[in-house]
């Protein structure tokens, strides 16, 4: 027991599949996902902070970095299970939180309790770096659901996680950072053409264009 039954048990993170269940081109593990939405993290919170917002980048590189840790316990649950009500989502984030904090109490040595409690809770709050980490993670599900749609993937669910991901987003809009994605970024996305591109256009046009 202790900080190498932490160490060793980040091994899982690299064989748990993002999207299970689900065909696909490009297989994405937990640990590659949580690499990405730090990078993701790290480039918004340069904006935010060109902007002339204070960000903690301590407190961002953790929330990142650390955001979906606890899938070690409970794997990755479909996003549209997942999501399918507020009721079911607020249970599998009570679950997540119990597991994490047994594990702290019963792993994690007394002096550095507190702040493997504060890395393995929910990053996403009301913070400026927990609204750019629900920025980030939802960008690079974008990009993960782009990437099949890209290659022709048939499974009509990177459709929903394009849509779903696109919609949060645009909620953040007011964001400096959320605004120069949408501005600078997305329409390089966009004016890719593929089978199929003309429907991931009309997507982002019902969201931004009717709101």
């Amino acid at each position: 027991m202790g900080i190498h039954q932490y160490l060793s048990g980040l091994t899982e993170l690299e064989m748990i599949n993002r999207a299970p269940g689900y065909f696909k081109y490009f297989p994405h593990s937990v640990a590659s996902h949580s690499w990405k939405v730090t990078q993701v993290a790290q480039f918004l919170g340069d904006v935010e902070e060109q902007s002339g917002n204070a960000v903690n980048w301590r407190l961002l590189y953790e929330k990142a970095l650390n955001h979906d840790i606890t899938e070690r316990f409970i794997g990755d649950i479909r996003t549209p299970v997942k999501y399918a009500s507020a009721e079911l989502r607020h249970m599998l984030a009570d679950v997540e939180e119990s597991l994490a904090d047994n594990f702290v109490r019963a792993e994690i040595p007394a002096e550095y309790r507190e702040a493997y409690h504060r890395r393995l809770g929910e990053g996403k709050d009301d913070t400026l770096e927990g609204r750019i980490l629900s920025v980030a993670d939802k960008i690079d599900l974008l990009y993960e659901a782009f990437g099949e749609l890209q290659k022709g993937n048939p499974e009509s669910v990177y459709s929903e996680i394009y849509k779903e991901s696109l919609e949060t987003i645009y909620a953040f809009r007011d964001m400096p950072s959320t605004d120069y994605f949408i501005r600078k970024v997305l329409p390089e996305m966009l004016a890719e053409e593929f089978p199929g591109s003309e429907k991931l256009q009309r997507i982002y046009i019902a969201i931004f264009n009717s709101k």
